[in-house]
């Protein structure tokens, strides 16, 4: 009960909050850029927000329980990539002053094509990017109220899409900025109580050494919903509704739908797509062979989240809100201080959940992780405060980073796809596009229900580098980048990166967990290979066709000095 009022207290404030920046937003600045008159630290806490999503606030640690130490390797992407867009691309995207990523794409390439074919992508990967926030919302909802996974997904997409298409950029700046805090104070505190608590890390040979994880003092109970298939990994014996199961190690068997116990002390069973791991190999972020933690799987994660967050639709249109060229540098050194803080926490999360939850292994939900801990390791009253502190920060979590991209979808559609002169034309297109916009994410978030958060988000991070990343770098540094060269460039790499997502899933639904081979990486995540091919095919068509006429203008807007340029008049 107290976790359900922590979780309507947090919507009707995104309620509140956009219902007060209603009255700002009036006009099409209004809506798709907020005036451009965010300052650097409420724009970096409204970028923090925005960015820290729920592969961030549940998907990382579930990952980490899941996989071991080599998900770790996602924050340091997720943080790095803002080095790459505070040196390369916030300044001068800021300065030519466009509302929308295919806006740049035309202005510096000319062409309608280029356009609509950039807001494509932005609607792709804005769309594939709001499935994990929604299924956030239908795991955190599911988890707290016992309510069906589908409701969470309604109710939330419903909340964002009004926000969004009553307030704009203009209203979910505000949102987003406080959102922060709360998801800050409800991903650290929590850590911090329990590892008090628990007087520390607990059972230090499941975490580093050579056990399994256990079932805890007690035994383990879990309710299976329906038939589900497992690996022992050592001989077992298990009872599901009181009827016992003999299992010898390294069986598979379909464990009847019922309540599972396993007694205190037996190795648990792990679902399908969820590796055995002894704690040694667990905590390896790198290990020679296949798997997550291989090489070239950790080098294509890093490429994919490094480079994607330059491409990522709806935090590049956050550098368009502010004054000028130089606010949008502070704005970016402020955000890496600020990501680095929370990125610190889900690592606990991870550590503790596979000691004390290890019957998450059985149902290959890890992604409850952060959300089932703080009851598990303090039982009673406190464990229940600190669960839905936890679970208000989820929420906060997916409805920020679920607005912004809704705020990106729908300024693409509104500015680039349906496009209009009259102001109150493009005001009320955004509105429908708003709500339009979260039907076909709503959708898919239903079908990949068993699909991990952080899988997810990395497709969306390997799709945005393998595209806008080669387009901006070129676009801002090299004069030779011509309209053809960037069509075929995020053409090639548009199509590797996405032919492999859907050959890794039409393989195996749980594509992306265990990638036990080079081949089974890249499927996983292609980065490695589609990002070097875009700008591979950028650079060699560019150099056999002629650079656009408009370029010159748009490079000066690019790189004169703050005040002199486009961005000065707008």
């Amino acid at each position: 009960m107290i976790a359900v009022v922590a979780i309507a207290a947090v919507t009707l404030g995104a309620l509140g909050l956009g219902a007060y920046g209603v009255r700002f937003a009036r006009t099409t600045s209004d809506l798709f850029v907020a005036s451009r008159a965010v300052s650097p630290w409420f724009n970096a806490a409204a970028i923090s927000g925005e960015y820290l999503s729920a592969a961030s606030f549940l998907g990382i640690a579930g990952l980490e329980m899941k996989l071991g130490a080599s998900a770790l390797w996602l924050p340091v992407g997720f943080t790095a990539g803002y080095l790459a867009l505070l040196l390369f691309v916030a300044a001068p995207l800021r300065r030519l002053g466009s509302y929308t990523i295919p806006d740049f794409a035309e202005a510096r390439l000319g062409g309608r094509p280029v356009r609509l074919f950039a807001a494509a992508l932005v609607l792709a990967i804005g769309g594939l990017y709001l499935v994990p926030q929604l299924k956030g919302a239908g795991l955190t909802v599911r988890e707290v109220t016992g309510a069906p996974y589908w409701a969470g997904v309604v109710a939330v997409g419903l909340v964002v899409a009004l926000n969004v298409a009553s307030g704009g950029m203009r209203g979910i700046t505000c949102v987003q900025a406080c959102q922060y805090w709360v998801k800050t104070f409800a991903i650290v505190l929590p850590a911090c109580v329990l590892l008090i608590v628990l007087g520390g890390l607990p059972e230090r040979a499941a975490l580093f050494g050579r056990e399994l994880p256990v079932a805890p003092e007690g035994g383990a109970r879990v309710e299976l919903a329906r038939p589900a298939p497992v690996t022992f990994p050592r001989a077992a014996t298990v009872t599901v509704d009181g009827a016992a199961i003999h299992a010898g190690a390294g069986e598979e068997r379909t464990l009847p739908a019922g309540e599972l116990v396993v007694p205190a002390g037996t190795t648990m069973p792990v679902a399908e797509g969820v590796p055995a791991q002894t704690g040694r190999a667990w905590s390896r972020p790198v290990a020679p062979g296949g798997g997550t933690a291989s090489p070239l799987f950790v080098y294509s994660l890093l490429v994919a989240t490094f480079l994607g967050t330059m491409g990522l639709p709806h935090i590049l249109a956050r550098f368009y809100t502010n004054p000028d060229g130089a606010a949008a540098r502070r704005t970016t050194v402020r955000v890496l201080g600020l990501l680095g803080v929370c990125y610190l926490f889900p690592a606990v999360y991870g550590l503790l959940g596979r000691v004390l939850v290890p019957e998450l292994y059985v149902t290959g939900e890890t992604d409850s992780v952060v959300l089932r801990l703080p009851e598990a390791a303090w039982p009673g009253l406190g464990g229940e405060l600190l669960g839905a502190l936890v679970a208000a920060g989820a929420v906060a979590a997916f409805m920020s980073t679920a607005s912004g991209l809704l705020v990106s979808v729908a300024g693409t559609s509104a500015h680039d796809v349906w496009p209009g002169r009259s102001v109150r034309g493009r005001v009320r297109r955004f509105r429908v596009a708003a709500v339009a916009g979260m039907a076909a994410p709503a959708a898919l978030a239903f079908l990949a229900r068993d699909v991990d958060i952080s899988v997810l988000v990395g497709w969306a991070f390997a799709l945005a580098a393998s595209t806008f990343c080669p387009l901006l770098l070129l676009g801002i540094w090299w004069t030779r980048l011509t309209l053809a060269g960037a069509a075929a460039g995020m053409v090639a790499g548009a199509a590797t990166a996405t032919g492999a997502i859907v050959a890794g899933l039409a393989a195996d639904p749980g594509a992306g967990t265990l990638a036990e081979g080079p081949v089974d990486a890249l499927l996983a995540q292609p980065a490695a290979v589609s990002v070097p091919l875009a700008f591979a095919v950028m650079l060699a068509v560019s150099r056999r066709t002629r650079p656009p006429r408009e370029m010159q203008g748009a490079m000066l807007a690019l790189h004169l000095p703050d005040g002199l340029g486009p961005s000065a008049l707008r």
